[in-house]
């Protein structure tokens, strides 16, 4: 390699950031639409180049906040892969790092940067839109990941109230899992978890039927045994 090829790179670094949260009763991405060439217009998940004095974590967090206003403080960005297809953008070579996160309160979004403008769109409807560069790849592998998210975390709690039912639990992880879960299976699970859930000793009717229990989130973080929509 000589000096021409390191200050005149052949490939660029990229970050892209898929954030998730459940809206309206249903799992959806937050999208930009693009004000710049390429695919100006079209509808991209945000991101952008890696500044040469920052780290690509760091660029992801950056770009977030200057596309749709969301900061970094409200995100807990994760890495879900490497894309480096030569001819993933038509400007030049270009390697993205894709970061994606499932964040309960993700606050109002705000367009700024290379976004035209932003918004919340269900995922499931977001799969089958023209995305710009290889978007649609990266939000399927975003979707798998939060899908994991919840099968080896307690995460599901923040989409709670901060007093909740097991059914509105239970409501959490199957729009993420996009899939119905057999209600008697499912409570015996999570209220035999030590720390998953703390009883309040309360009940509520807001469920509709019989008084139900109140939990509030334990301090259990990581599950011992993994939740799965399919057991």
């Amino acid at each position: 390699m000589t000096l021409s090829d390191i200050t005149n790179p052949h490939s660029f670094v990229a970050a892209d950031v898929a954030i998730l949260t459940i809206r309206d009763g249903a799992l959806s991405v937050l999208l930009i639409r693009r004000a710049n060439p390429p695919f100006k217009g079209m509808l991209a998940l945000p991101g952008g180049f890696v500044e040469p004095d920052e780290t690509v974590e760091r660029a992801a967090a950056r770009e977030l906040f200057e596309e749709t206003g969301v900061p970094k403080s409200a995100s807990r960005l994760e890495s879900i892969g490497v894309y480096s297809d030569p001819e993933r953008d038509p400007r030049r070579r270009v390697i993205s790092i894709a970061f994606a996160a499932l964040v309960p309160n993700p606050g109002e979004s705000r367009a700024g940067g290379d976004a035209a403008s932003t918004q919340w769109m269900p995922a499931d409807r977001a799969l089958k839109e023209p995305l710009a560069f290889d978007h649609i790849k990266i939000l399927e592998r975003a979707i798998a990941h939060a899908k994991r998210q919840l099968e080896y975390t307690t995460d599901a709690t923040a989409f709670c109230p901060d007093e909740f039912t097991v059914a509105e639990l239970r409501r959490v992880y199957e729009i993420v899992w996009e899939t119905k879960l057999d209600p008697g299976n499912f409570h015996r699970k999570v209220t035999r978890i030590d720390d998953f859930l703390q009883p309040t000793g309360d009940t509520t009717t807001r469920d509709g039927g019989r008084p139900a229990a109140l939990y509030t989130a334990g301090t259990l973080k990581r599950l011992p045994l993994p939740l799965s929509p399919g057991k």
